[in-house]
Parts: structure tokens; sequence; C-alpha cells
């Protein structure tokens, strides 16, 4: 029972409430008990009594001309016509055809239709069903957040999460929602890398001596000490720019041993490992996320996001306004150098500690791999080339897959570095029991982490058809800024909202952006700004969008860059999520300053 695990958290301490009966409970202890079940019988209420508010989202869809001259779009990994799609009026989710009797009935939740646009050339539009509990909405994945912060464990706060969540929408079977989400292929292809690849990799390494020996080696001609192997830490995160998760897992699996041995602290090493994931992914955007973002960006009358070149040139052309990003990387680097002119207290005693005693983890830490994964065989001599010639072709098969195939194959890559450890290691004489008993160690060592994850991808899930991003983002839009220049500093603190709470960046994008751009745009002709002002305020509230879900995501304990990072890098996830908040904090303030300024003077009213 899920309850039982909030009654194990309450029951052992010396400083009682009760002692009759032997019972001791820490008085303490309660409170997360009582905030979890006043949430649940909140959203219980809510979910039985209040009937959720539908919306209709429009999406412009970008066109495509097959050879023999006709228009069609691409949806649902379908090619359909022009001719074929509903116009706009008769589509029954066109505004004319809503009242609130239809939107208490059941809708298609999404539709195509064509209409004739502002410039006199025919749009589809993707319309979705959006439906949202006001700030209700936001129950599962604050309960979430909250008891992450006062039980410091993640598993039983997202389980929390998803009670609350499936309470409000009518599911009281948490089972069929967990289900649900291990049936998608996007669950079962974190389960099949996370735990399966990854652990059997890292028990490969951990049973031969590679990464071991691979940490020697660099220890005696790469790296001289604490300053060189984060300096090396930073050089691979700039790297591996193909994305923020797959970031995470390189980086953080080759780099662990290196760390360890030159007495750097979990926390800082997960810290760096996750600020040059998603914000250099963003500022290196040579990968999958320029191509999810732009279909976003189509805003009708404007012509620099016209067209799919266009929408593209503007991604890149807005990167130098990442601020946050730049901030970010450039925060790591001064860290790594030991020049960091603000580190937060716990994080400076993580520093200490591992600097001074040798203790990497705090004291009752729970790192979400196993210490333990280094077990090699007495008799097994390591190879340096045992780790270097898998992780070469872990690598290698990712790039050169994102340089073929536009997007890299991080499956294929851990599959092909998996067989070859393997390989090189029964050819150097381990047996294939002890082969296999070091790939069983390492499939152990990930477990926690993988469930962690799976209820993180499942409490995404829950918070799209709770509608909680939608209704944020609607909050903003309904309201006619009558100071302008603050838009941009608003959406980067409401994509903040959504990441952090949804835990996903690219989901954040695909809510905020097709109502921000918009709203942006109807400011700016409002406001009668020049050209060049309103390609700088639309520039300014891009980059804001961009930057703030990406530092929610990064900093979210219910984030899968998150727990990937203190996953990799064996650190707690609470205790890197509570020691690098500080410091991306501050990077976050700097920045909103900076694009408030710019939004001030750069974007003058006439």
């Amino acid at each position: 029972m899920i309850y039982q695990r909030f009654c194990k958290k309450i029951m052992h301490s010396p400083t009682t409430f009760s002692k009759s009966k032997g019972c001791c409970i820490h008085l303490g202890r309660l409170a997360p008990l009582g905030i979890f079940l006043l949430f649940l019988a909140m959203s219980f209420c809510v979910g039985r009594t209040m009937t959720p508010i539908s919306q209709v989202q429009e999406q412009v869809l970008p066109q495509e001309i097959a050879p023999d001259g006709s228009r069609f779009v691409h949806f649902q990994d379908q090619d359909i016509s022009l001719s074929e799609i509903t116009p706009y009026y008769q589509s029954p989710l066109h505004p004319s055809n809503l009242n609130k009797l239809t939107l208490k009935q059941e809708l298609p939740e999404q539709d195509l239709a064509r209409r004739i646009g502002s410039d006199g050339r025919p749009q589809v539009l993707k319309l979705s069903v959006v439906r949202h509990w006001g700030g209700w909405s936001l129950l599962p994945a604050l309960t979430a957040i909250i008891l992450c912060f006062m039980l410091k464990e993640p598993l039983t706060a997202l389980l929390g999460g998803l009670l609350v969540g499936g309470m409000l929408i009518g599911q009281y079977d948490v089972t069929r929602l967990l289900v649900n989400s291990i049936g998608q292929p996007g669950s079962a292809i974190l389960l099949i890398l996370y735990l399966w690849l990854l652990g059997g990799l890292s028990g490969i390494w951990g049973k031969t001596g590679a990464a071991q020996a691979f940490a020697r080696f660099l220890s005696r001609h790469c790296v001289k000490g604490p300053v060189s192997a984060k300096l090396v830490t930073w050089t691979l995160g700039i790297l591996m720019f193909q994305g923020g998760t797959i970031s995470a897992v390189l980086v953080g699996t080759t780099v662990t041993p290196v760390a360890d041995q030159e007495k750097i602290s979990k926390e800082e090493l997960s810290y760096i490992v996750d600020s040059t994931s998603s914000p250099v992914a963003v500022l290196l955007a040579f990968n999958a996320w320029p191509g999810f973002v732009q279909p976003l960006l189509i805003v009708s009358g404007v012509s620099f996001l016209a067209t799919e070149s266009d929408r593209l040139k503007f991604f890149f052309q807005c990167l130098p306004l990442s601020f946050y990003a730049i901030l970010a990387v450039m925060g790591t680097f001064l860290l790594s150098i030991d020049k960091a002119p603000f580190i937060g207290r716990q994080m400076k005693k993580a520093i200490k500690r591992a600097r001074s005693t040798g203790q990497l983890s705090a004291l009752g830490s729970r790192p979400l791999a196993s210490r333990e994964i280094d077990n090699s065989s007495g008799d097994y001599q390591p190879w340096v080339l045992e780790f270097v010639l898998p992780l070469g072709v872990l690598i290698g098969t990712a790039l050169v897959t994102f340089w073929l195939r536009g997007a890299p194959q991080i499956l294929w890559a851990f599959s092909a570095a998996f067989v070859l450890a393997g390989g090189i290691a029964l050819m150097r004489g381990m047996s294939l029991n002890d082969l296999m008993g070091g790939v069983v160690e390492g499939l152990e060592s990930v477990v926690l982490g993988s469930v962690i994850i799976l209820l993180a991808v499942t409490m995404g899930h829950m918070s799209q058809q709770t509608g909680g991003g939608a209704f944020l983002v609607s909050l903003l839009s309904e309201r006619l800024l009558s100071v302008y220049w603050l838009l941009p500093a608003l959406l980067f603190g409401l994509s903040i909202v959504v990441a952090f709470s949804t835990g996903t960046s690219l989901g954040t994008y695909a809510v905020v952006y097709p109502l921000a751009m918009p709203l942006a745009w109807s400011l700016t002709l409002g406001l009668g700004l020049e050209e060049s002002s309103a390609w700088l305020f639309m520039a300014l509230c891009f980059a804001c969008v961009l930057n703030g879900a990406v530092f929610g995501d990064q900093t979210s304990p219910i984030s899968d860059t998150t727990i990937l990072s203190a996953l990799c890098t064996g650190c707690d996830l609470m205790d890197h999520v509570r020691t690098q908040l500080p410091q991306a904090m501050a990077m976050a303030a700097i920045a909103t300053v900076l694009w408030t300024l710019l939004a001030f003077f750069g974007c003058p009213q006439p």
C-alpha cells in the first residue's frame, strides 16, 4: 500500500508524540502525511464536483508540396491533402459551434481545419481541446514537489502526486495509469536504455575494472587534480550537445570514476553535468530541438516566421539572447576552475567535505546508483581500452546517426557499446558467468533510478491530462499588459513554473509557444512598434520561453534530466536539487534583468 510508505516515514524517531503501546511517532513527520491527505481530499472533491474548463487551442501547421503540385500536411503519421480537410467554420471545434452544452459533451481531442489566412493564402489549423480545473490543475505537481522537499525521497513523493492527480481526473486505479505510461513507446525506450543498457554497461565496466583503469589513466596523463577533472567534465558536457538526457548519461557515465578519484563531491559533479546538458543543447542547437520547436512558432501575418526555413533562421538568430543558458554554462566553467563568483552554502559545504575528508556524499544520502557497482573480478587484469573503445563506439554512433538521420540514435549507440564491452571481456578470458554477474549487479544499481524515471514520465502525462500548463498560459494571455516590456520576464517565469511542475522542457514548449508568440505579436501591433523593435521583442519573448523551460526542467526534482544527472553520477536526487538551486536561481535573476532592460530600452514605444 502507498499509505504504508508514508507511515514508515513517521514511525522511527526517539522524539515522540505518543509512547503508548510502544508506538513512537515523530511529531514533525506527521506534516507530510497531513499535507498529502489534505491534497488528496481536495482533489477528490474538486474532481467529483467541478466541471473542467475546456479550451480550444489553434496551431497553424506547415504545408508541403506534393510532386503533382498539390499541398498537404503531415498529421499523426499521415499525409493529408488540403482538399480532404474540413473548412474551419464546419469544424465541431469552431468557436461558433461551441457553447456551454457542447463543451460538457465528448469532443474530439484534435481536429484539422482549413481557412484563408490574413495574407490570402490557405492555412491548416490543428485544433486541440485542452481541459483544466483552474488552479486545482496544479495540485498533483504541487503535491509531488512539496513532498520531495519534505520527505527527501522522490519515489514516495511521485506516488503521492500520482494519487492526487488520479483523484482529480477520476482515475482511481493508479496501476492503470502506470500501465498506460509503460505502454508508451517513449517509456519503453527509457526502461530499455536506462535500466538494461546503462545498468548493464556500467556493470560490465565495474566487473572488468575498466572504469577504474580509465580513471587511473586520466589521472596520470590528463587529470592533475580536482580542477582539471572538473574541466574534463565541463568540456565533455560542451561536446555532447545532442540533447539534455543524452548529455547527462554520456558525460555522467564517463567522468564519475575520474571525479571520485579526485575527491569531487557528488553534488558538485552532478551540478556540472546537469548545467552542461540542456543549456548546451539550447546554445549548440545542432540537434532535434529546432525541428521540434519551429512548427510551434507559426503566427499569422508574421513574415519572418512564414516558412519553415524562416522559423529555423529565427531560432538560430535568437540564440545569442539565451542569457540564462549562457550564464549557466559560464557559471559551471568558473566553478570548474574554482573561480565561481557565487556558490550556495550547501554546495560550499559539500565541496569542503569532499576535499578534506574524501566523503563524496553527505551522511544519510541515498544515491540513485549503487556504490558497490565497481566489483571487479580478482583474477582479471583490467585494460584501459575496455573502457575507451566502447565509449568511443557509443559517442561515435550517436554522432554519426545524428549526421545521417538528423537525430542521434542513442539506443543503437548504447547497444553497440554494451555488445562490444561484453565481447572484449569474453575474448580476454572472463567467464560468461562472471560477465553476467557484473551485468546483474549493474542492473541492480540503477533499479531505483529507473523506477523514479518511469514515475516522472507518468507524472508528466498526468500534468497534461489535468491541464496545469494550459491554465497557467491562459492566466497570462487573458490579461492585457500595460507594461509590455515586462512580458519577456513574465514568459520566463511562466515557462519556469510549467517546466518545474511538469518536469519537461519540450512539453513546456508545446504548451507555451502556441499562445505566447501570438500574444507577443499582438502587443507589437497594438503598440505600433517599428519593424526592428518588433523583431527584437518577438526574439526576446522566444528566448525567454526557451530558457525558462530549460531552467525549470534543470531544477525540477521530477525532471528526467535532473534524475539522470543524479543517477549517472551516483548522487542523492534531493541533494542534487537543493545544492544546484542557489546557483541556478542567481543566473536566472541576472538573465531576467538583462532581458527586461533590453526590452525596455531596445523596444521603445513610438
